[in-house]
């Protein structure tokens, strides 16, 4: 038993993956400095001028800026944001109802964001299979395509994003997947916004003896 045990236990507590920020990643709601060890269920959050690499075997995914992504071992979840995935061994990524997955056991590599309930796909290398509510279909190579997600997850995620907190990162800016601004450099990632808000004030009421 002595001997058994220990190694067990020893192997239970190896890392599924590395984790490597660049910028002010966070690991569970934690800033890391450089690195760190990451295992199934671990979340990893960027800020609009930060990204993330997750390292496995056989597959390397790129945590977009302004992102939250859950780490599932075989397969990553996307809560929001976008992640650029590189993998040989068939890891998939979920947004919400829609799961993407490579079509075949070779080096694939592919795109999701998740804005707004919109999830945007690209194959760059590899075919893909994208399972929905709908049902299941193949993207080829070199191909692009948008699906949503069911009513539930949306308001899920809508509750989910008004309740965070400060620390929380932003909703990632709409637009396609090849306009990335991490693609090309961290620090690209700018969100443009602005707002307008209209304060109407009413009459009071005449008073009966008018």
């Amino acid at each position: 038993m002595l001997v058994i045990f220990p190694g067990a236990l020893s192997a239970a507590d190896q890392p599924s993956a590395m984790l490597y920020s660049h910028g002010n990643a966070m690991l569970n709601g934690t800033s890391i400095a450089r690195s760190s060890a990451i295992f199934s269920g671990d979340l990893v959050q960027t800020t609009k001028d930060s990204v993330a690499n997750i390292n496995a075997t056989g597959s390397t995914v790129l945590v977009l800026n302004d992102s939250l992504v859950q780490y599932e071992g075989s397969k990553v979840k996307l809560e929001h944001g976008g992640v650029s995935v590189s993998t040989s061994k068939s890891l998939a990524t979920r947004a919400g109802d829609v799961t993407v997955s490579p079509a075949a056991g070779v080096w694939t590599e592919f795109e999701v964001r998740d804005v707004d309930g919109r999830v945007q796909i690209a194959a760059r290398k590899g075919d893909l299979t994208i399972s929905d509510d709908t049902g299941t279909s193949t993207l080829a190579q070199g191909q692009e395509t948008t699906r949503e997600e069911s009513g539930s997850e949306k308001d899920k995620k809508g509750k989910k994003r008004g309740g965070a907190g400060p620390g929380s990162a932003a909703p990632a800016a709409a637009g396609g997947v090849l306009d990335s601004p991490v693609a090309i450099g961290i620090g690209g990632g700018i969100i443009l916004g602005a707002a307008a808000f209209a304060v109407i004030h009413g009459d009071d009421p005449a008073s009966p003896s008018k």
